[in-house]
């Protein structure tokens, strides 16, 4: 089969499409017939080798040699014990522990797929596992009247969260480059801001903070909350991370207010209430693009790069 490959941490220009066997499931795994992979911002993480998280379980060498974890498709083979899904079932999940989405064939965890819904093609469904279980736990708690912003709400988990506090009847500040205003709009957002121009900080006070792209000072963040609102990052450097989950947390107890790191559940649990609502017409997802295995490395030099709106996705089969 076909695959993208990476064997050391490194820029686009590194990853190389080769023939590789494919691969075998074992005890509690299926095999799956990628049709579709969406990429994250982990993804190009993982590539880079940065933040430190990233190289975990592959400290000097990528633990994984094919990157790609929201996949969709068919089963193609059952492992030993297998039990949930039959040979040809549609299928989409989050296989963030074994990653192999950039490929033809995946093997995955049962545990981590869901059936795919009828309603939602391939493409659409891989957008989901990773950006509705983000968008859905970071924006839960929001209600009629609060004031919620997304910063980097124009990516694929931020245009999901956007659309599900609107639902929820907040009023809702989307943040990202110049370039992606517009679509923050189309997506619900009330106001939208130009983080290149514009300091999100200085501006009124919000009941919810939800930051996917952290970077700033803690007293920033305690600055850009009203009295008993919720700052929650997904991700950022690590500087950002240790400072939050330390002085962050001391800081807001201080002011009556609570800043930390959002520890994300995944898992069909959880991006399965996006997936059905998708489906129901009552969420979109965006696709920016869908490109082949050989696209790969100029797509995840865009993600890098915060160039795309809503989500890319790779079809093997292009």
């Amino acid at each position: 089969m076909r695959a993208v490959l990476h064997a050391r941490y490194g820029p686009p220009s590194l990853l190389r499409v080769a023939e590789v066997e494919v691969p075998t499931p074992v005890d509690g795994q299926v095999l799956v017939e990628v049709v579709a992979t969406s990429l994250n911002l982990s993804d190009w993480e993982t590539l880079v080798g940065r933040p430190a998280y990233a190289r975990v379980g592959g400290l000097r060498r990528p633990a994984r040699p094919v990157l790609g974890s929201d996949i969709a498709g068919r089963v193609a083979a059952l492992g030993p014990g297998a039990t949930r899904f039959a040979v040809g079932d549609e299928v989409y999940g989050d296989n963030m522990a074994l990653k192999g989405g950039f490929a033809e064939y995946a093997v995955a965890p049962e545990s981590a797929l869901a059936a795919k819904p009828a309603a939602l093609g391939f493409v659409e469904a891989s957008t989901l596992p990773q950006a509705g279980a983000i968008a859905l736990q970071g924006t839960a708690g929001t209600g009629p009247g609060s004031r919620v912003l997304v910063n980097g709400g124009g990516g694929g988990s931020g245009s999901l969260a956007i659309q599900l506090a609107k639902a929820a009847g907040a009023h809702v500040t989307g943040v990202d480059n110049a370039g992606k205003l517009d679509f923050m709009r189309s997506v619900g957002a009330d106001e939208v801001v130009d983080h290149r121009r514009d300091d999100f900080t200085r501006l009124r006070p919000f009941d919810l903070v939800l930051d996917l792209v952290a970077h700033r000072s803690v007293f920033a963040y305690r600055r850009a909350l009203a009295p008993g609102g919720r700052y929650r990052c997904v991700g950022g450097t690590m500087p950002t991370l240790l400072r939050l989950v330390t002085v962050g947390t001391v800081v807001g107890r201080l002011g009556g207010r609570r800043i930390g790191v959002l520890a994300v559940h995944p898992g069909p649990a959880h991006f399965g209430p996006v997936a059905e609502r998708c489906a129901r017409g009552e969420l979109t997802v965006h696709v920016d693009s869908v490109v082949g295995l050989d696209e790969v490395p100029e797509a995840l030099a865009r993600v890098g790069a915060g160039r795309v709106l809503g989500k890319v996705v790779v079809a093997p089969g292009r």
